[in-house]
């Protein structure tokens, strides 16, 4: 044990480079969702990976971003108090799209977190030729002096023993940090009001998905009958999205059921019984009361 590293890391990079993909490929396990629609991730999600040598707690955060609502704001602020603490920061970038102003600004932020390593991650290397991914690693290196830099692809599975290996090499000599089964350390509740979010944002356009958030009221196994309950909200900002979400007769809503419902039965391992309601709560992500009782 006098080898074993244990430590946090958390990959940074725009919305949509493939963050929350490749957390959940190291981690082997579905804890963060995943969307096309920028600002996806709204919460600071833990995945544990369990290589032989140590544990490597990954931090999965929204994207760094220029704010333009109070959510925004309390989105980046939860990005600074993470990336203060960890030990090593990823910035990711996809290998198929030219490095641009975002990249840039988000490159400049990293500078104030002096505690941490900082590494450079090119995501989604399976969409390039060989010479579009040497000229992707080239203009990267260009940015700072990383301490490494290594392309991935968590969808075709390339790399990511490597990028484990570097990573534990990276982190400080420690006893395990959480238990030896542990793939995250988000709560059950939290874990469902994300698996419907990400139904609800699928199909969605233009400002809708940052109006989505969900809650539950109740949920937990029915007495005597393998089933378990949830009965859960979907809120929306305005009475126009409330009806995109419901539908045509319900059947976007009907949807939005039973993707959701087939991820949650995985999660629990029973059958579910699944109430969805859509609530209006105007403007939530400008008004600091409706962020906290959303749990902002």
């Amino acid at each position: 044990m006098t080898d074993f590293r244990a430590g946090f890391a958390s990959f940074v990079g725009r919305p949509n480079v493939g963050k929350s993909t490749l957390t959940n490929a190291l981690v082997g396990e579905k804890v963060a969702i995943t969307s096309s629609k920028p600002q996806t991730t709204r919460r600071a999600i833990r995945g544990i990976v369990h290589p032989s040598n140590g544990q490597l707690i990954l931090v999965d955060t929204p994207g760094l971003h220029r704010p333009r609502t109070l959510l925004g704001e309390r989105l980046n602020d939860l990005v600074d108090s993470t990336l203060a603490d960890v030990d090593v920061i990823g910035f990711c970038v996809p290998a198929n799209e030219k490095i641009g102003p975002g990249d840039t600004f988000i490159n400049e932020q990293l500078s104030s977190y002096r505690r941490a390593k900082k590494i450079a991650i090119v995501t989604k290397s399976e969409l390039v030729s060989r010479e579009a991914l040497a000229a992707q690693l080239l203009a990267i290196s260009r940015l700072r002096d990383w301490e490494a830099i290594i392309p991935v692809s968590a969808t075709a599975g390339e790399q990511l023993e490597e990028l484990t290996e570097l990573l534990i090499s990276m982190m400080p000599k420690s006893k395990p940090l959480y238990p030896s089964d542990a793939v995250t350390d988000e709560s059950l509740e939290a874990r469902i009001c994300e698996l419907i979010r990400e139904a609800a944002l699928e199909g969605v356009r233009d400002e809708l998905p940052h109006s989505l958030a969900v809650t539950i009221d109740e949920m937990g196994p029915r007495e005597g009958k393998n089933l378990f309950d949830i009965h859960a909200n979907i809120f929306v900002e305005r009475d126009s999205q409330k009806a995109i979400i419901i539908g045509h007769a319900g059947s976007r809503l009907k949807d939005v059921g039973s993707r959701s419902r087939a991820e949650i039965e995985k999660l629990v391992g029973s059958k579910v019984f699944l109430g969805l309601r859509v609530k209006v709560a105007p403007d939530w992500q400008r008004d600091p009361k409706q962020l906290g009782k959303l749990g902002f």
